[in-house]
């Protein structure tokens, strides 16, 4: 489960990558949990629209990602989302400061990722996001700021924000 996780979220943040980003020093875990309450009703709605949305995967500024193009993303209004949703989704990042909205399992699992920052190239390409699960994570550390600073090879690891949200990092 934990490999399935990983990989859809980097191959849904590697879809966002145009878009991220490019400081190379990733914000500290408390300036992107008082991002998270100082934006949450943004982030829940992205949340709650995804899942209603059950044909797309990912939804970013460059176009959406459905069940039925693969990693082709198209610009609405297309099967599975009008314009006017998608200039909702595109509001709501504007809002947020997001750089896309993903899910993995085409939607069977429930999971939900918001990518909210990234850097580097390739593969040393390094991203953070939100990341709302009904199953608690295995990989969880008590500090993103610490799990900086260990020596690589790091593995993905969550950290605990409240409820069901997470912040997830990949490098």
């Amino acid at each position: 489960m934990r490999k399935k996780i990983k990989k859809a979220i980097v191959l849904a943040l590697l879809s966002v990558g145009g878009t991220v980003g490019c400081s190379s020093t990733p914000p500290k875990q408390s300036e992107l949990v008082a991002d998270f309450h100082a934006h949450q009703r943004g982030y829940e709605d992205l949340r709650d629209m995804l899942l209603a949305d059950k044909k797309l995967l990912r939804v970013t500024p460059d176009g959406v990602e459905t069940t039925k193009s693969g990693l082709v993303r198209i610009v609405p209004p297309t099967e599975g989302v009008s314009g006017e949703r998608y200039n909702r989704y595109l509001a709501l990042f504007r809002e947020t400061g997001a750089k896309g909205v993903f899910q993995w399992d085409a939607g069977q699992s429930g999971n939900i990722g918001i990518a909210v920052w990234g850097s580097g190239w390739g593969g040393d390409t390094r991203h953070i996001a939100l990341v709302w699960m009904e199953q608690r994570p295995a990989s969880e550390v008590d500090s993103l700021d610490a799990f900086y600073r260990s020596p690589k090879p790091r593995s993905p690891v969550f950290s605990h924000i409240e409820g069901d949200w997470y912040l997830w990092a990949d490098w």
